[in-house]
């Protein structure tokens, strides 16, 4: 049977980009993009698209079998600093949706499931430097805390049931192509739309305030890359930790001034900032390079580039 993919939250950050990635790779009719609203100009154009809720399953299973899908991508989530003002709403987002696409899986209407899990499920306790793939866990936040239950339930699933599902830990994504989503990490997206418009940006972290990050594209060639990756190499199924580069605010700055020498940053740390500290501040992702041989390729200054030329490209 043709591979067909459906994408839960295709008209997020993440999803948007890797909508369109896995288009350009199997065919425009393969995969069905959905969301509770609709997206970009290019993601509604380029394919199918149905009108979804994350939480209601029997929607979720009505498009699986109208469009014979085999393969969910579950991106749809409340993410970090959205999460902390509607708790209950956060959880209940975050949760039912997987359960809805798990218990799809375990009653094997689709064979193969990828859900995102974050570096939100680290807490004040876990060790900040080369945080390790297994270590101290107590996220202090309502999307940390659904994110590491998720893990566990993915786990669970998988030898339970027998349910094929793989997942990563992202860090901070950075992207020009799509609007950042209501995360602690967005300074890292925005300074680079303010350095271009204003010559200036106030970050909201405090300039020390060293996090993990990734350039999209990376996330995604990531995200292809475990799904593609035969069963037996996915070694974890909780979810995978995912290394980029590991940067501060006032290290960004610097090179956008070598692109930009008028650049001026000063600093308003908000609410943001207890979330970040208690955040780690670099990944090893040792066991993913093993397992399925996951290596990140763009470095602080290749990311700074690409994410001017971009933003300038689209203005």
């Amino acid at each position: 049977m043709a591979q067909k993919i459906l994408i839960i939250g295709a008209c997020g950050q993440i999803g948007t980009e890797l909508t369109l990635a896995l288009r350009k790779k199997h065919g425009n009719q393969q995969v069905i993009a959905s969301d509770i609203r609709e997206g970009n100009e290019e993601l509604m154009n380029s394919g199918p698209f149905e009108t979804l809720d994350a939480t209601n399953y029997k929607a979720i299973e009505d498009i699986v079998l109208h469009h014979e899908v085999n393969e969910v991508y579950l991106m749809a989530a409340m993410l970090s600093a959205t999460a902390e003002k509607f708790p209950m709403r956060g959880w209940h987002l975050n949760m039912d949706s997987l359960f809805n696409v798990l218990n799809l899986a375990k009653d094997k209407k689709i064979t193969k499931v990828f859900w995102p899990s974050s570096i939100a499920v680290f807490g004040p306790s876990t060790p900040k430097t080369n945080t390790p793939q297994t270590t101290v866990m107590e996220p202090t936040t309502v999307y940390g805390i659904s994110k590491q239950t998720g893990e566990r339930w993915c786990e669970y699933y998988h030898n339970k049931y027998g349910v094929d599902v793989r997942s990563i830990r992202y860090p901070g994504l950075i992207s020009y192509k799509t609007p950042p989503g209501g995360g602690t990490t967005d300074y890292a997206v925005e300074i680079y739309h303010k350095a271009l418009e204003e010559k200036a940006y106030t970050s909201f972290l405090s300039k020390n305030t060293a996090l993990p990050m990734m350039f999209m594209d990376d996330a995604i060639r990531a995200t292809i890359s475990i799904m593609e990756a035969p069963a037996e190499a996915i070694k974890i199924r909780s979810s995978y930790n995912l290394g980029g580069i590991s940067f501060t605010p006032e290290e960004i700055a610097a090179v956008i001034k070598n692109e930009i020498p008028e650049f001026k940053i000063d600093y308003a740390p908000d609410f943001r900032q207890e979330i970040a500290d208690s955040w780690p501040s670099s990944i090893d992702d040792t066991e993913a390079q093993n397992d399925w041989n996951w290596k990140h390729e763009f470095d602080l200054n290749t990311m700074t580039k690409a994410m001017l030329n971009g933003l300038k490209s689209l203005s």
